[in-house]
């Protein structure tokens, strides 16, 4: 017999070899109907899979993520099995779940696949999933794993096979599909109930532009018809709201060819936003005591030799910049951290100074791959709202929670409500993965756990997603269509204040190391953006958005006035502009509408004779506020503004 613990920390006694399905339905017939998998000492299971020690259990149904993503990879096994019987003598790479459904690399030989194709393939694979074919996992050697693929010709699974160590190799088959994979799967196909195939693109096989390029087909699927109609639903309204169709619209920012791909070119609406933003968190700092600095936009090699950052992204990174001096090499900053210590290091520091926090808005470059350049959100230059405590191992906690703080501050500020806090530990099964004591470790760990406790947060806790030289804490936010996006982060780091021989002199006289912490409440001002942008549908708030107002002249004759109006208002920092274009007023109001303007203020001869402007708000019901005086409009536009918070 062997122990079984559920979540709720109740023990239940089972024969060793029982299953998560029959944990399941010990518990509940109607569980066990919904279960797709089940979570065993933290690892992801087959349902199916016998277990033959005490375990800590965690059954997984669709609404856990590790269900959706046990689903999502038998929907790729399960379209494998129907391109296979589709189109004989195809090949297969990889075909992993992703963070919403699926994809399959796969060499097509002489044919091609095109969109109008995919709807069939959807409904063989519904065909095949009513026959519910059970997803048998299977221990096999490696020399029989590679005979077996050898018989097949199939290039792809035979190299990743020379990766894989004999005793952990295992084959997935459902039907007549059979794969080298790990797993883990759904109990049979007949889950699977409502299946889209999204797009097709092409793909390098292993991400390498010199291999074969293969084909590869994106999807998603659900156990019930509703669920991906409303899904589907969800898709056009994100279409709507793709950043990089409302930033061309909007005229917030640009790309161009001639400039380079992945780097943005931020327009005078799009730069007002993004100064907005900075002035915003710039004015917290100062309030909380940092103190802003300004580095360079490249670096000597040595520098980052001695960060690390050279072993670690140096191949990744746009290759150094020669000099004309003989073997001196410079490099675009990949990061702002290295610049940070050498602030600290340029002179010696009490422990009193501390904890010393600085600031930089600091753009830096990456080489990201042309095939993963995808408008803001993944560039090959942006700038960090960056900035770097040096404190005392005591002092941790106290800056962890500011910064909590600070984090939480921003996300209100723009709207964001909902949100996980993800705390990323050590594996404990790993210790050489990690740099630093134990002590310090612990006192790390602790401090975030601490911190995230008195702040009351909705966390998470990952073991092994710890940074190599220290723990953190990452925001996943959601956003207004329920998409969830990393936006936020926090680092304790012992790496770079060894690397850099940072140290303090203690109050023992004695000289220590300070403890490094990497915060950035935005991220990345681009990424940030793009998700702003996506989560608002445009429609900023008020304080943010570039033009404040409109105003609308009904006839040339009162353009003067209107003009009158916008100096009085730019007086009390009100922004906007006047639309004098030779076009009906109806035009006008349409175009405002279209470019997402908050307020629209409408003169004529009324308006002139009274001294007032006719207001409306726009996206509002009963969002006409007739006419208000100059005055009247000011005092409105202020409890708009405290309205926002």
């Amino acid at each position: 017999m062997i122990d079984i613990t559920l979540p709720d920390g109740s023990v239940r006694k089972y024969e060793s070899g029982v299953t998560g399905l029959e944990v399941a339905k010990s518990i509940s017939e109607g569980l066990a109907r919904n279960v797709l998998a089940a979570e065993i000492n933290g690892e992801i299971w087959d349902a199916t899979r016998p277990i033959t020690d005490s375990s800590n259990i965690k059954l997984l149904t669709f609404r856990e993520d590790g269900g959706k993503s046990a689903f999502w990879h038998s929907s790729a096994h399960l379209m494998a099995e129907a391109l296979e019987a589709l189109y004989p003598g195809i090949k297969f790479a990889i075909g992993p779940p992703i963070e919403n459904g699926f994809y399959y690399d796969i060499d097509l030989g002489e044919r091609t696949i095109s969109g109008n194709e995919l709807e069939a393939i959807e409904k063989k694979m519904i065909e095949l999933a009513r026959q519910k074919n059970e997803y048998v996992r299977t221990s096999i050697s490696k020399a029989d794993a590679i005979s077996y693929f050898k018989e097949k010709d199939d290039e792809y699974k035979l190299e990743l096979l020379e990766g894989l160590e004999d005793g952990n190799i295992t084959f997935y088959q459902q039907g007549n599909f059979t794969d080298l994979c790990r797993g883990p799967h759904i109990p049979h196909t007949g889950f699977i109930k409502a299946v889209k195939l999204l797009n097709i693109a092409g793909a390098y096989w292993r991400g390498d532009e010199t291999r074969q390029q293969l084909t590869r087909i994106y999807g998603i699927s659900f156990p019930k018809a509703k669920a991906l109609k409303e899904y589907l639903v969800m898709l056009e309204e994100a279409k709507k709201r793709d950043h990089r169709k409302l930033g061309k619209e909007l005229e917030l920012f640009m790309f161009s060819e001639k400039v380079g791909a992945g780097l943005p070119i931020w327009l005078p609406k799009g730069t007002a936003l993004r100064n907005r933003l900075q002035d915003f968190l710039t004015k917290e700092q100062i309030r909380r005591g940092y103190q802003l600095v300004s580095t360079p936009h490249i670096g000597h090699k040595n520098l980052y030799i001695t960060s690390g950052h050279y072993e670690k992204y140096g191949e990744d990174s746009f290759q150094p910049i020669q000099t004309p001096k003989e073997d001196e090499e410079f490099m675009l900053k990949p990061m702002n951290c290295p610049h940070h210590c050498e602030i600290f290091a340029h002179k010696p520091h009490s422990y009193k100074e501390l904890p010393m926090r600085i600031a930089e808005f600091g753009t830096v470059y990456r080489y990201e791959q042309s095939g993963e350049l995808h408008g803001l959100s993944r560039v090959r230059c942006f700038t960090q709202d960056d900035a770097h405590i040096f404190c005392t191992t005591d002092q941790l906690k106290a800056e962890f929670l500011d910064v909590i703080d600070l984090t939480l501050h921003v996300f209100k500020k723009m709207g964001f409500s909902e949100f996980t806090a993800q705390i990323s530990l050590r594996d404990p099964e790993k210790p050489e993965k990690y740099i630093g004591s134990d002590e310090n470790w612990n006192a790390a760990e602790n401090a975030i756990i601490e911190a995230t406790q008195e702040k009351g947060l909705k966390t998470v806790t990952e073991l092994g997603e710890a940074a190599f030289y220290g723990p953190k804490l990452d925001f996943m936010v959601r956003d207004a269509l329920g998409r969830s996006w990393q936006l936020g982060t926090i680092q304790v780091d012992y790496n770079l204040p060894e690397r850099f021989e940072l140290e303090y002199v203690g109050s023992d006289n004695q000289t220590h190391r300070p403890v490094m912490i990497h915060r950035a409440p935005f991220g990345s001002l681009e990424r940030f953006i793009s998700v702003l942008i996506e989560h608002t549908a445009g429609k900023f708030p008020l304080w943010l958005t570039p033009e404040q107002y409109v105003l609308i002249p009904v006839s040339d004759r009162f353009v003067e006035y209107a003009e009158n109006i916008k100096n009085k208002l730019e007086e009390k920092d009100i922004r906007g502009y006047v639309d004098a274009r030779n076009e009906t007023v109806g035009r006008k109001i349409r175009d405002t509408e279209l470019k997402r303007i908050p307020l629209m203020l409408i003169v004529g001869e009324k308006e002139v004779e009274s001294g007032t402007v006719s207001v409306r708000l726009q996206g509002v019901e009963d969002g006409d506020k007739g006419a208000l005086s100059v005055d009247a409009f000011t005092q409105f536009f202020q409890e708009l503004l405290d309205a926002e918070g």
